[in-house]
């Protein structure tokens, strides 16, 4: 179960309303990435929530990868993102991909500023001699 978890909250996105407003561009968008960092895409859902009183929707982009998965979650109002990628690295290391993976995302969404993490998730015990 060992992994890389990468999250980040990003502020004052400065893209195109497209990407915050628009689940099947976001949706599109998010797939071309995970392809372009080489990981394996096995499903998907994207969801455009209705406006409200504090002003137009926002999107949850959710890919479900062979190696986990990717959530990105928009607050256009706020002109906010959340981002959350995680990776198993059984059988390989994939920690690579996700990181290229957030980076394709953060370029895409332009934040003024950004809040990064990361977690190894499951450490690998050490082997007795």
């Amino acid at each position: 179960m060992q992994g890389l978890h990468l999250t980040a909250d990003l502020r004052d996105c400065r893209c195109a309303p497209v990407w915050l407003l628009d689940a099947a561009a976001l949706g599109q968008a998010c797939a071309d990435a995970v392809r372009h960092a080489g990981l394996q895409p096995v499903g998907q859902v994207f969801h455009e929530f209705p406006a409200t009183a504090h002003g137009p929707g926002g999107v949850t982009a959710t890919i479900l990868l062979a190696e986990s998965h990717l959530c990105v979650h928009t607050w256009p109002e706020q002109r906010a993102v959340t981002l959350d990628v995680y990776v198993c690295n059984f059988g390989a290391d994939h920690s690579d991909k996700a990181r290229a993976l957030m980076d394709a995302l953060l370029a895409l969404f332009e934040p003024s500023s950004v809040q990064r993490h990361a977690l190894q998730r499951g450490a690998v015990p050490e082997l007795a001699a």
